[in-house]
Parts: structure tokens; sequence; C-alpha cells
């Protein structure tokens, strides 16, 4: 059973960082591993994004780094591309972000992650675009 209050710390992160949208991956999971979907939102979000140690953007701009980095993570990098644009990364900064890691990830990474990035930009256009 969940921890209240550490599972609604968590639901309460997730929503601030990608409103409904990470609700949707946690809803996906309740047929096969319900439990894992607690998981999910108590230990990423109700305890490592709820620290004080670093702002969201700042936790955004290091998960969307390192899910470029592993490249082969791209629904999450997809997610978490959009969740950075939520918390005031701009279209801009998430492109550097993604080139960054062509040094430390490879071409391939870096490739893959640009085309992850410009598949969510083109459903979430930004403002003025």
């Amino acid at each position: 059973m969940a921890e209240t209050s550490r599972y609604q710390r968590g639901l309460d992160k997730l929503r601030e960082i990608d409103g409904h949208a990470g609700e949707q991956v946690v809803a996906s999971l309740a047929g096969i591993a319900p439990d894992f979907a607690d998981y999910l939102i108590e230990f990423p979000f109700g305890d490592i994004y709820s620290r004080p140690g670093l702002d969201l953007k700042s936790r955004e701009i290091a998960t969307v780094a390192a899910l470029t980095a592993m490249g082969h993570a791209a629904p999450q990098l997809k997610v978490h591309i959009q969740a950075a644009l939520n918390v005031g990364c701009s279209q801009q900064e998430v492109v550097e972000i993604i080139m960054q890691m062509a040094v430390y990830a490879g071409f391939p990474a870096a490739l893959n992650g640009l085309f992850v990035a410009k598949e969510v930009f083109a459903q979430h256009p930004a403002p003025g675009a």
C-alpha cells in the first residue's frame, strides 16, 4: 500500500511538471503492474523531484540530457522534452541540451534525440511560431 503523503506529494509534483500527460503513463500500467505505477509516482516524483536542491527546470535539463545519452528511451524522452517546455525551457534550450550530448553520448544518440524533439515541437509549437 502506498504511503499516502509520499504518493500524494509525487502525484502533485508530476502534475506540476507534466499536467495530465504523466497520469496517462501511470494509468497505462494499471492493467499490468499497478504497484510499479505507484513506485513511479512515489520515488522519482515524491522523493527525488520534490527535493529542494534544484528547481524543476534544472531537473528537466538533466533528465533530457540523460535520456538523450541513453539513446534508447525515445518515449520517455518525448515526455520529458514536453515537461522541460512546461517548466520553462525554450525549444532552443532543448535543442542545445540534446546537441551537447553528441560530445558525450555520440552523434547517433543526439540525432535520435533531435528527431524526438522535432516531433514534440510539431505537436506543441512555441508561442508565436
